[in-house]
């Protein structure tokens, strides 16, 4: 597993329905290392933090594996390295195989996987369509939030080694099956919520999915 491309952006103003949109999704690659903080990567931000960044979402990967599914779907449009707004692009590290709170050493940083992502309306200005909302979320492919737990240098082709599996073997896209399709996989959810990396609001979501079942 290893990083293709370090993507990083500055928020700024696009024009959405006639509207000031503010955004951070618009990222470029960089061919330099980076030094990755607890919030985010150097020189990268987010626009609107009470859905994007903080310690849960600190950095975002997709993987190079899907930009090939992209471009089946999408021949007409130009999909670089970048364009689903992530931080690092990968190879090798696919949401099937990658538990949530699996942890990571990335150059001389460490990483622990939090969720996988939930994308807003910004993703269709990003694409020029808003369709490709509803196509992200059934298409199976979410890539994968990271919180940082040790600071450092990271670079393009640096190896993400594993470090710690977590026992508890709920993957990234289980979390995304049961919370998108799957809405009555009570087990998964009562294995979800027990693990102790997930984000708060799906672990919040999975409980009142279960008490309502009276499972």
């Amino acid at each position: 597993m290893k990083i293709l491309s370090i993507n990083i952006g500055l928020p700024r103003e696009v024009t959405f329905n006639g509207q000031t949109v503010t955004t951070g999704i618009f990222k470029q690659p960089v061919d330099r290392r980076i030094y990755l903080r607890k919030l985010n990567l150097e020189g990268d931000k987010q626009a609107d933090l009470t859905v994007h960044g903080g310690l849960e979402k600190a950095v975002y990967a997709y993987p190079a594996e899907h930009y090939e599914y992209w471009r089946e779907e999408l021949p007409d449009m130009s999909i670089p390295y970048g364009m689903f707004g992530e931080n690092f692009t990968t190879r090798g590290l696919l949401e099937e195989h990658i538990n949530i709170g699996d942890s990571f050493e990335i150059g001389s940083a460490r990483l622990m996987v939090t969720q996988p992502r939930m994308p807003c309306y910004k993703l269709g200005i990003k694409f020029g369509r808003m369709d490709i909302v509803r196509q992200f979320l059934a298409s199976g492919r979410p890539g994968i939030y990271f919180k940082v737990l040790r600071e450092g240098e990271v670079g393009v082709e640096d190896e993400i080694k594993l470090i710690k599996r977590d026992k508890n073997s709920v993957t990234v896209k289980d979390i995304a099956r049961i919370y998108i399709d799957d809405k009555e996989d009570i087990e998964t959810m009562k294995r979800a919520i027990m693990v102790k990396a997930l984000a708060k609001g799906f672990r919040e979501h999975f409980r009142q999915q279960i008490e309502r079942t009276g499972r």
